[in-house]
């Protein structure tokens, strides 16, 4: 169980690290004031009240870029990190290092990471944990090689899927007999859930000193969130989902999205513009946030236009733009798409060229197996009534059975990105980057897809799709010969069967698998190299009976040259 017997619960966290600022996230036992102290300066900032528990984001700006310093943190005047406890003794300091906009990136990156023990039990159930054997490795190599930053892409927490732990907490708050049974219920259950994926003294060190971006993907809040129409009026007329609802977006807020933004967004974001302007008035008191959250959840679950979870970083020469590809869905069977209008528009004025690398983070592959992208686009057709309402029955229950919900599933919103990255790599928004790279998960085994370089012409980009999952949550075997069918060997008769259908969308640019699929507990890291790239798929492997001294071991190495 999480130690609760200190001011510090949970963090610190390392969120946003641009050239001249950072954030830091810590959630505090009790209403206090949080200092963090980097580069012979300090800076401080009041918690924030949601349900009971309390949280600080702390802007540290002014700083230089490129700069590097080792940081503590303190509550109310005590010092909190790092800790005393002798288990964080052999990691190094937690350092702050700003970006400097002339360095090649390197990104980690991957999804799907499940919170058990890391004993021989829990690595017997779900294998060992890529994350934890990346941050031992970590704390053993020159800082001056680490990632600029990691990119978790969904699937963060489960909460619809629980551990023994989080499963002992339920019973003791609530009848687990009772919907939503074992599942989460509430926001208070989040906040457990959150403790017990982020204070494993390992990972905890890593999130503590390594930058980090996240996005949501089902598990999240539910499997197969949002996937139709149908699955939509089914969860809300469940008497428990609004309760569910509201706390995994209001949790998501606190404790993965408000870290994502830079100082500036924040600026402008409306639950931080609440926080802000009661900092400001001088108030000594706590701002409770519990009713402002809670509405703006509801708020956004039913009207998705009203708020971006998506988000860019810049990068220096390169950029990141990630994007939510859960909620703001349109559902409708007559003009599916994974992004509503407003989402599109937005997408649309990121999409540009004239820097070295464009990354497109989304928790969803764009450019899955050919294979499966054709199996999904003829489900979807199937499922909208192109061949009648009993196929139209059928072909909805196999898509929640095997999750067809990719990108691939919504082929109008798939047809419309998939232009845009086009012109992108043509060099008609901009000089053309040397490539345009989807960055994914959630589909438990890791991959390299590419668009034919032929068809999009001399001079365009390479347009990459590099898979990273899953983080700790392996595929059962039998579900992996399916997978490895789609991406090779039924590619041709499936591209045969949608080809001879006039209600299934042709792609308009071919790709393939060209590496993969690997079906090992991974995190990847991908590294800049001028126009190119390398990226680099590590698991964590045990040795004899030292199941909680996990080595790295390479899976795989893919050059874009």
């Amino acid at each position: 169980m999480p130690d609760d017997s200190g001011p510090l619960l949970l963090g610190p966290l390392l969120r946003y690290a641009g050239p001249t600022s950072a954030t830091v996230w810590v959630q505090s036992r009790d209403h206090s004031r949080v200092t963090v102290r980097a580069f012979g300066r300090e800076w401080s900032a009041t918690t924030f009240g949601v349900h009971g528990h309390h949280y600080a984001l702390v802007v540290l700006g002014g700083l230089e870029p490129g700069a590097s310093s080792d940081y503590t943190v303190d509550i109310d005047g005590e010092q909190v990190w790092p800790p005393a406890d002798p288990a964080y003794a052999r990691f190094p300091a937690s350092r702050v290092t700003t970006l400097d906009p002339h360095e090649p990136s390197r990104i980690a990156f991957g999804s799907c990471r499940t919170s058990v023990s890391h004993d021989a039990a829990g690595n017997a159930s779900n294998g060992v944990d890529a994350l934890r054997a990346y941050a031992l490795e970590l704390s053993r190599t020159d800082p001056q090689r680490w990632p600029h930053l990691v990119a978790f892409l969904g699937d963060q927490v489960y909460a619809d899927m629980t551990s023994d732990e989080m499963q002992d907490f339920i019973r003791a708050r609530r009848d687990p007999s009772q919907p939503p049974w074992l599942e989460l219920k509430d926001y208070q259950e989040y906040a457990h859930l959150y403790r017990l994926a982020w204070t494993e003294p390992a990972n905890r060190w890593l999130l503590s000193t390594l930058p980090s971006t996240m996005i949501f993907d089902d598990h999240d809040i539910r499997d197969d969130w949002n996937t139709s129409q149908q699955w939509h009026r089914e969860m809300n007329a469940k008497p428990w989902w609004h309760e569910r609802i509201v706390g995994g977006l209001a949790s998501y807020w606190v404790y993965q999205h408000a870290g994502n933004l830079s100082p500036e967004e924040l600026a402008t974001d409306e639950i931080w513009q609440a926080i802000a302007a009661h900092a400001g008035s001088g108030a000594e008191d706590e701002i409770d946030l519990t009713e402002t959250l809670d509405a703006f959840a509801e708020r956004v679950d039913r009207r998705p236009d009203t708020y971006r979870w998506s988000y860019t970083r810049d990068l220096g020469e390169s950029r990141l733009v990630v994007v939510d590809s859960r909620a703001a869905r349109v559902l409708e069977p007559s003009r599916r798409s994974i992004l509503d209008d407003a989402e599109m528009e937005w997408l649309d004025e990121q999409l540009q060229g004239g820097v070295e690398h464009l990354f497109v983070g989304t928790s969803l592959p764009f450019l899955i197996s050919p294979g499966l992208h054709d199996f999904e686009a003829m489900n979807e057709a199937m499922a909208s009534g192109a061949w009648g309402p009993w196929l139209a029955r059928h072909a909805e229950g196999l898509r929640r059975t095997v999750d067809l919900e990719h990108w691939a599933a919504f082929q109008e919103g798939f047809a419309q990105v998939l232009e845009m990255v086009a012109a992108v790599a043509r060099g008609e928004r901009g000089r053309a980057p040397g490539t345009v790279t989807f960055l994914s998960g959630d589909v438990h085994h890791s991959f390299v897809t590419e668009v034919d370089p032929k068809v999009l012409g001399p001079g365009a980009s390479r347009v990459v799709q590099a898979v990273c999952s899953p983080i700790r949550n392996p595929m059962p075997r039998g579900i992996r010969i399916m997978t490895a069918l789609m991406a090779r060997g039924l590619v041709r008769p499936m591209r045969f069967l949608a080809g001879r259908s006039s209600k299934v969308p042709d792609p308009a640019y071919p790709w393939r698998v060209t590496h993969g699929p690997w079906y090992e507990n991974c995190l990847a890291t991908l590294h800049v190299r001028g126009r190119g790239l390398v990226i680099t798929w590590e698991a964590g492997e045990v040795s004899g009976d030292h199941h909680d001294q996990p080595e790295l071991r390479r899976v795989a190495r893919v050059a874009i040259s």
